[in-house]
Formats: C-alpha cells, sequence, structure tokens
C-alpha cells in the first residue's frame, strides 16, 4: 500500500489528469480539534475528483466526525452529497462558536494572527484544566458537541454507507485503542474519540469508558489495509511531526508533548506496514528461488495432508 501524506503546501493547484482511470483510494484523518476544518478543505476539493473512488476512511477526534460526515453524506448524494454535508456541519459548528467567550484577542485579530494565547477566557480555561479535574467542576448539561452531531449527521446513512469507516477510542482500564466500524457509530462514539481526559468526563459506551482517540492511534491505520480494498492511501496529518524551533513557553512545552504523543502511534503504525511489505518482499523471493521452476509441472503443497482430517 502507497501512502500519501496531505499537508498544506500540496491542496492548491488545477485538477491533474482529468478523464484518467479511477483510483481507489482509503483516507487516514488525524484529530486535531478546530484544525478539523483543515481536513474539511482538503476532503472538500478530494471528492471534486471523479476518478477518486474512497473505499474507507479512518479518522480519530475531528477526523473521526468528518468521516462520519463524510461518509453520510455520501450515502445519499454521493460526493456532491458529501461535500455538502460536510459544509453544513462545519457551518454548524462556526455558528455555535461565534458567542463563545473562547474568542481570539483584539490584538491577535488586528494583526491577522490565528491564535488563541492572548485571549483571557482561554487562559482561564487552560489554567483550570491543569489543576482542577472535569469531575470535580461537575457541570450539567452535555458536551456542546453533542446537539451539533445530533443534527447534521445521520447515523443510519453512516451504517449503509458504501465507504468503510473506523473511528478510534482510547479505552480508559486498558489503554488500549477500540475500533468502532460504521453500524456501531454513534454521538457517543464520536464524542470519545474527541474526548481530552483535562477538559471532559470520559465518556461511557457498552459499560466502559473512553477518551480521546488519539492517545491510541491518530488515526488507527490497520483496519484500512485489513479491511479494505485499496492500494493506496491519503494521511491527512494536523499535528505537525517536526518542527525547528525548541519550545520554551509552558503553552509551547505542552503543545510539542500533546504533538509528540498524538503522532506517536501514528508512525510506529506505518513503520509496521512498511515492515510487512519488506517482509513479504523476501517471502516472495524465498519462495521463488525455492519454487520458481515448479510452476505448470508440480504442486509445491501436499493438499492431501493439509485436508486430512477436515
Amino acid at each position: 500500500m502507497t501512502r500519501t501524506a496531505v499537508s498544506k503546501a500540496h491542496t492548491t493547484g488545477a485538477r491533474p489528469n482529468d478523464g484518467r482511470k479511477p483510483l481507489i483510494v482509503d483516507l487516514a484523518l488525524q484529530g486535531g480539534g478546530a484544525h478539523g476544518a483543515f481536513t474539511w478543505g482538503v476532503l472538500d476539493r478530494l471528492l471534486e475528483e471523479e476518478w477518486l473512488l474512497i473505499d474507507g476512511i479512518s479518522g480519530t477526534s475531528a477526523g473521526a466526525m468528518n468521516a462520519a460526515v463524510l461518509a453520510a453524506g455520501f450515502t445519499k448524494g454521493g460526493a456532491k452529497g458529501a461535500r455538502g454535508a460536510l459544509e453544513n456541519f462545519w457551518r454548524g459548528v462556526s455558528d455555535a462558536a461565534r458567542f463563545s467567550p473562547l474568542q481570539r484577542g483584539p490584538l491577535d485579530i488586528l494583526l491577522g494572527r490565528w491564535t488563541m494565547d492572548n485571549s483571557p477566557a482561554y487562559l482561564m480555561v487552560d489554567l483550570m484544566s491543569r489543576v482542577v479535574s472535569p469531575y470535580s467542576l461537575n457541570m450539567p448539561g452535555k458536551n456542546s458537541l453533542h446537539g451539533i452531531l445530533e443534527q447534521f449527521i445521520d447515523f443510519n446513512d453512516i451504517a449503509m454507507s458504501p465507504i468503510h469507516v473506523f473511528v478510534t477510542a482510547t479505552n480508559v482500564h486498558t489503554g488500549r485503542g477500540r475500533v468502532f466500524r460504521n453500524d456501531a457509530i454513534t454521538t457517543e462514539v464520536l464524542l470519545a474519540s474527541a474526548c481530552l481526559p483535562s477538559m471532559f468526563q470520559a465518556v461511557e459506551i457498552d459499560g466502559d469508558f473512553y477518551w480521546d482517540g488519539g492517545y491510541s492511534g491518530n488515526p488507527t491505520l490497520t483496519p484500512l489495509v485489513r479491511h479494505c480494498q485499496a492500494d493506496d492511501m491519503i494521511l491527512i496529518p494536523i499535528n505537525p511531526i517536526e518542527r525547528a524551533e525548541v519550545p520554551r513557553t509552558a503553552s509551547e512545552i505542552i503543545n510539542r508533548l500533546n504533538e509528540i504523543s498524538f503522532n506517536a502511534v501514528a508512525l510506529k503504525e506505518l513503520r509496521m506496514i512498511a515492515m510487512l511489505r519488506d517482509e513479504g518482499r523476501k517471502s516472495a523471493q524465498a519462495f521463488l528461488d525455492a519454487h520458481g521452476g515448479d510452476f505448470g509441472k508440480r504442486s509445491t503443497l501436499d493438499i492431501d495432508a493439509l485436508l486430512e482430517g477436515v
């Protein structure tokens, strides 16, 4: 399986080779909160290409929400329906955040800086998340995303979608990732996949409790290899793998730690896939060396012994 990472430097330009043969691809969508809107833009552009056929999508956190919205929209309206569903969802998220106190400061807006580091409300919430447990606050009501997910996603359409969807959440007790497939994806599953432990109480599903899927797979790649038919995977990352500068402020250090931890599992899976490919080549070479001359002449497997007792 070949893997392509889409970055902000590679999402513009003219349509390549219109009219080319259809190509089946899988999509791997990282999580990243509001930065999931960047992934929306990438998906919107990819869905314009009729020669790209999506077989499977694996997503975590915001990536899981993008995957769910795309698959549901595709069920009813194909690529056009998926694009419309994604736009409606992110417009809904934007409208819901319009009156939130967590906004950029006036100076940042004036200077065109897209950062919350100077927002008093954000700094207060960030500080509280480091010293106060979400269980201590015991705040009433649901996660603000709950209503948005219920409004903009038809989960029956995900269950019936021709696109395979895989959403990862991290089991609090075992630390292992659980992958939810189409018919098991619900509002709670998507909230669990995006549940930051310092901000929200763990989400209960089937008697188990879950946190953000980024801790165990951001996103999980193995299901795309095992259960999908595509030979190509497009990875849409949100968290930078490398940074030239050494983080020095407290927020910079914490942000970098999160980037490293959320990337670690995905990088490990990519290395594993590459390793298995190399091992497969070695095994094929050993077989050809031993039995290359046997094709068309004799069997290299004792079928009678294999089926004995069956």
